[in-house]
């Protein structure tokens, strides 16, 4: 389609390889690609690309960018249920997606990933030419970097298997055409079919699971001991499932997917029952002194004890089981009367360590003896207090004169952001110099670090107008809560299904972010056209796990501030057969070649759990519209972005383009 293509005429290209410019020789793509011009050298010593280093370079950045995407949209996205339920706490979500994402990553990812994402093109369309499938490559990481980067920003939960499709698309039709592509059942229209065949299957088997849940469990006479006595059942279920989606897509680089039948089949009812088995040695009697009799004095490490905790005494006081579970229920939708008595109430959160004694009043008392000091030692005048330097006294002054900021537009449940400090004069002048890092830089550094770990998200999700806030409580009180200590039993196989989904998320999923970029890697390396798979180095898959980490820990709060509680009521019982619901979708589309993605499946489970509340007003149908529309711009927009980018650059104009013929 592009008959004069220079590998670096542009100006970006000569400044960065002036070695560029002395080249005379221009190719174009019906012309076959020889990898070493200069001259003959073995395969054993083969040089790197270094005429385009800036292009592994770019590449490199953008894996990065997308890899963040990948972290604080996809992965934010599926742990927003188990956070929106309480059966973790954000900080928990963020530190157990962080292991179970890595680990997925580097441990088992996939060692090999496809050249071209799912079959959509060719590689025949680039007829041999290395250097401009390297650049095309280059031009998809950063349209799909770029893509997800806008799409977060604006908290679009979008499909990131998608976004990269959409970006490989456009780099095809740049390249060769609309025929580059292929439109068929085996390229893009599976992908337009997802759309709907996704969330209608997840949303099929969650709705079963919970249904299930509702009538057997939840609505029973007494749903603690029905729960309990159901519980082997569904682990023995929920692992079978979970083993059947570490095999069949979170252990690329093990190849368990080719395992005969018969040793699938039984590593799998092989894993279940031993799961099955440990709940009923472990897990029950655990939950059973907890729930039942409300011993308020068990530890985690207590779980490890086993079968002894049949005979283990309750605390006399153990009256109840409230103060040995949490609280699932969810106020922070109710009327703002209502949610402030139930805060009030749950105040003393840690009253059963304020039983023990008088430590925490010990505590309390001291830390609010400490904060008078300080207070009075910021309010004595600057003529009485010591200081060591000129420097400090002027850091005194400024802080007595500095106006307390207060931020009217600050979102409820975000960290207070640093009171930045103004200064006179030029920022060049030594002590502003100084003013600008000590209190602007390194606070605006660590602000950006560490708010997303300090952030609310259920105060986030119930913040809006107060229409929105409306609309909210009538869908929350439209569903209902159930017994609290029966939604703690389906808290830890809420957390089970979302470290394993997560698991294998890091394992398969990572290559949507480093799979170009393994592409990139091996033809500037080697300077080789690649094949249909390519390897990929182990650092490089450590590289996008631990970009995938600081997206989901610094910037994952956006999505799950729009999700979760914001699309229907949450709570464990909910948020299991949800997460259950798209895990199973997703093994069966593993097995069929489908390329659905997990946050359809997610949404689709979602959509269906909160349908079973028997009441279509349950469901924000106006952000499920804006998250459907979000899924549809992803693919033209993505392609657009790097199509457009691979064109202008493929077809501008060089120090060796011939001048047009007049």
């Amino acid at each position: 389609m592009y008959k004069k293509v220079q590998p670096a005429s542009s100006f970006c290209a000569a400044v960065v390889s002036p070695s560029l410019v002395h080249q005379t020789t221009s190719f174009s793509l019906s012309t076959p690609f020889h990898p070493f011009p200069r001259g003959k050298r073995s395969l054993d010593k083969m040089p790197k690309y270094h005429d385009y280093d800036y292009l592994f370079a770019f590449s490199m950045i953008g894996a990065f960018v997308n890899a963040y995407g990948i972290g604080a949209n996809d992965v934010a996205n599926s742990f927003a249920t188990s956070v929106s339920s309480k059966s973790l706490t954000f900080r928990q979500a963020m530190f157990a997606a962080a292991i179970c994402e890595f680990l997925g990553a580097v441990l088992v990812g996939a060692r090999v990933a496809s050249t071209i994402k799912n079959g959509i093109i060719d590689l025949g369309v680039f007829n041999g030419n290395a250097s401009v499938l390297l650049l095309a490559f280059t031009c998809s990481i950063i349209g799909s970097a770029t893509w997800l980067t806008f799409a977060t920003r604006n908290a679009m939960p979008v499909s990131t298997t998608h976004t990269t499709v959409g970006s490989v698309i456009g780099v095809g039709i740049a390249v060769n055409g609309a025929r580059g592509v292929k439109w068929g059942w085996n390229g893009v229209s599976q992908i337009f079919a997802s759309w709907g065949i996704a969330p209608a299957v997840a949303g099929g088997f969650a709705a079963i699971v919970y249904l299930v849940t509702k009538y057997v469990v939840l609505k029973a006479k007494n749903p603690v001991m029905m729960g309990l006595y159901t519980a082997p059942v569904y682990f023995f279920i929920v692992s079978g499932v979970l083993t059947v989606s570490i095999i069949v897509k979170g252990s690329p680089s093990l190849n368990l997917d080719e395992l005969p039948p018969s040793t699938t089949v039984a590593a799998v009812l092989g894993t279940a029952s031993v799961v099955a088995l440990l709940s009923i040695l472990f897990w029950l009697p655990y939950v059973y002194a907890k729930v039942v009799r409300g011993d308020y004095t068990l530890k985690w490490y207590h779980f490890f004890m086993g079968p002894l905790l049949w005979w283990r005494p309750a605390p006399a006081d153990a009256v109840t089981a409230d103060s040995a579970v949490p609280d699932y229920r969810i106020h922070d939708f109710a009327d703002p009367a209502v949610a402030e008595q139930h805060r009030a109430a749950a105040a003393p959160a840690s009253a059963p360590a304020a039983r023990t004694g008088d430590e925490i009043d010990t505590a309390s008392n001291s830390a609010n003896s400490n904060s008078d000091e300080k207070d009075a030692k910021l309010n004595q005048p600057a003529s009485e207090q010591v200081h060591p330097s000129r420097l400090a006294h002027l850091e005194t002054e400024l802080e007595d004169g500095r106006p307390v900021k207060i931020d009217e537009n600050h979102i409820p449940g975000r960290p207070t952001p640093p009171n930045y400090r103004k200064f006179d004069g030029s920022w060049l002048e030594p002590w502003n110099l100084y003013t600008i890092v000590r209190y602007n830089a390194i606070p605006w550094i660590w602000y950006s670090l560490s708010a997303g770990l300090r952030t609310d998200i259920h105060a986030m999700q119930a913040h809006g107008s107060e229409k929105e806030k409306a609309k909210l409580r009538q869908m929350h009180a439209v569903a209902e809560q159930y017994d609290n200590r029966v939604e703690h039993l389906y808290s830890f196989m809420q957390v089970m299904t979302a470290c394993t989904a997560s698991f294998a998320h890091g394992a398969n999923d990572v290559s949507n972010a480093i799979g170009p970029l393994a592409v990139v890697w091996s033809v500037w390396s080697t300077s080789e056209f690649p094949g249909s798979k390519e390897p990929v180095p182990i650092w490089i898959l450590a590289f996008g796990g631990v970009a995938i980490v600081i997206g989901l820990g610094t910037y994952g709060w956006k999505l799950m501030s729009v999700l979760g509680n914001r699309l229907t009521m949450h709570s464990p019982s909910r948020g299991f057969s949800m997460e259950l619901g798209a895990s199973i979708t997703v093994v069966l589309a593993s097995y069929l070649g489908l390329p659905v993605s997990s946050t359809q499946s997610i949404t689709g489970a979602t959509l269906a759990v909160g349908l079973c509340n028997g009441d279509y007003k349950a469901m924000n149908w106006r952000m499920l519209g804006w998250i459907f529309f979000s899924w549809v711009l992803t693919l033209p927009i993505a392609g657009l972005i790097s199509g457009c980018l691979l064109a202008i650059i493929l077809n501008a104009p060089g120090w060796n383009t011939p001048p047009p013929v007049l």
